[in-house]
């Protein structure tokens, strides 16, 4: 229930920034900073009342979710301290692309990294040097959001040197629907993650027991940090590929498009030899300690590091069309790629090629989600004028 509120806040920033974005390409700043202003009091209204929302019923949502009487108190403490600071949270996943947007990189990256260091750093005094258990984990959580969140909320407030900052507006239910279908792509990707890592851990439970679950955690782990490299350059390029789309600046537009690809591609491989040629070394880390669990994922992570050399394509090609306010193909490739194609794998490949089905299903579900981006990409290039 978190990760979703979480999400919405994505959703709202990813999709509204390509409104925004295209309202500063056609040459009218004063009513980016409107729209931009109503996305950022949208989020903080409709996220208060959900949290509101989750605070109150954490316990219920908690045993739906499969807590037991052993675990119910600290889900409830960790769960109401986690959504009295989502907002918070919220604010942070959708200020990740106003900054880009606004031509202020840096200051976004500096923003995430404190966050990050706030959270760690709080995390030793509360857990370690307090002993306050849970609560301070879920505190140090929070004082992390509110670093990325709420310290920006001050940024904007006033006139800055940026292209961005809030100003009198007024409510665009347009706007508003339209930036909500637009992010929902990335809202999906958010919400069906927990989906499907759940799939994963019940397929390498039912083969392997506890250390199959250990086993595949370690490589969606392993997955996540690889193929974040590919997502943060997705979240970057995507406003300038929304200022150039609403100037109408299409030879830019090309140039943007084919430079992506380059990286993406650069990069993909990269990781791809990277996690071949560190495979044993990556899997130490974590399983040194159990060999029989540790050979096994070694030869997991050889086959999904595969996946590796596609998923890049398809992370850029849905973030593409959310910046050209295509929300439909952008949901459609998520939508695909993140639910669809890895529950399809995950229900059939296991029963047919036991654990190597499980392995195979990142693989499969990413080569799948890889043909749908590349025939949008090529469908829709004229419309858009890209290539």
């Amino acid at each position: 229930a978190i990760m979703i509120l979480g999400a919405f806040g994505f959703m709202l920033g990813a999709g509204g920034s390509a409104e925004v974005g295209r309202a500063l390409g056609e040459g009218k700043p004063e009513l980016a900073k409107r729209y931009f202003t109503t996305l950022i009091l949208t989020i903080i209204t409709i996220g208060t009342v959900l949290c509101a929302l989750v605070f109150v019923f954490i316990e219920p949502l908690s045993r739906l979710l499969g807590a037991t009487d052993l675990l119910i108190d600290d889900c409830i403490v960790y769960g109401r301290i986690l959504a009295a600071g989502n907002v918070f949270f919220m604010l942070q996943s959708a200020f990740q692309t106003f900054f880009v947007l606004a031509e202020k990189p840096k200051l976004g990256l500096l923003f995430t990294l404190s966050s990050g260091f706030t959270n760690i750093i709080f995390d030793f005094v509360f857990v370690y040097l307090l002993e306050m258990g849970v609560a301070g984990a879920a505190i140090a959580t929070v004082m992390g959001y509110a670093v990325g969140g709420v310290i920006p909320l001050f940024y904007f407030a006033r006139k800055n040197s940026s292209l961005l900052h809030f100003t009198k507006t007024e409510v665009y239910p347009r706007m508003l629907l339209a930036s909500a279908a637009n992010g929902s792509s990335e809202m999906v990707s958010n919400i069906s993650s927990s989906v499907v890592t759940m799939l994963y851990n019940w397929q390498m439970l039912r083969l392997l027991g506890e250390g199959g679950v250990a086993s595949i955690t370690v490589i969606m782990y392993i997955n996540f940090i690889f193929v974040a490299v590919n997502i943060g350059f997705a979240i970057g390029a995507a406003p300038i590929v929304s200022y150039h789309y609403g100037a109408q600046n299409k030879d830019e537009l090309r140039s943007i498009f084919r430079k992506s690809l380059t990286v993406i591609g650069v990069v993909s491989l990269a990781m791809f030899v990277l996690a071949e040629g560190l495979s044993s070394v990556l899997i130490s880390l974590f399983l040194s300690s159990d060999p029989e669990f540790a050979a096994i994922s070694l030869h997991g992570l050889r086959i999904a590091s595969v996946s590796f050399l596609l998923a890049g394509v398809n992370i850029y090609a849905s973030s593409f069309f959310t910046a050209l306010c295509n929300g439909k193909v952008s949901a459609i490739i998520s939508f695909l790629r993140a639910l669809v194609f890895p529950v399809a794998a995950l229900l059939t490949l296991p029963y047919l090629l036991d654990v190597e089905g499980v392995w195979l299903s990142l693989v499969i579900s990413e080569a799948l989600a890889f043909a749908v981006s590349v025939f949008f990409l090529i469908f829709k290039r004229k419309k858009y004028g890209y290539a």
